[in-house]
């Protein structure tokens, strides 16, 4: 199944986005701050939610990491 069917998947593919997008935009802030609208803005959102809820989208990817290594 693709991941957009598979909900697990959805979800990892999300905080993947999310921790990337963050990853960037520490890198390179320029990079994704002239796109805060329209379709790439939705880089810099996901860089945002990154920064801003990093303790739960940490929380979240180990989460994820047990369920992808233990329960499956």
């Amino acid at each position: 199944q693709s991941a957009i069917f598979n909900f697990q998947s959805l979800l990892t593919v999300i905080l993947l986005l999310i921790c990337t997008c963050a990853y960037i935009r520490s890198l390179a802030p320029s990079l994704l701050d002239r796109n805060k609208t329209g379709l790439l803005g939705i880089f810099w959102k996901c860089a945002r939610i990154g920064e801003r809820k990093s303790p739960y989208v940490a929380v979240c990817c180990v989460v994820m990491a047990f369920s992808i290594l233990f329960v499956q």
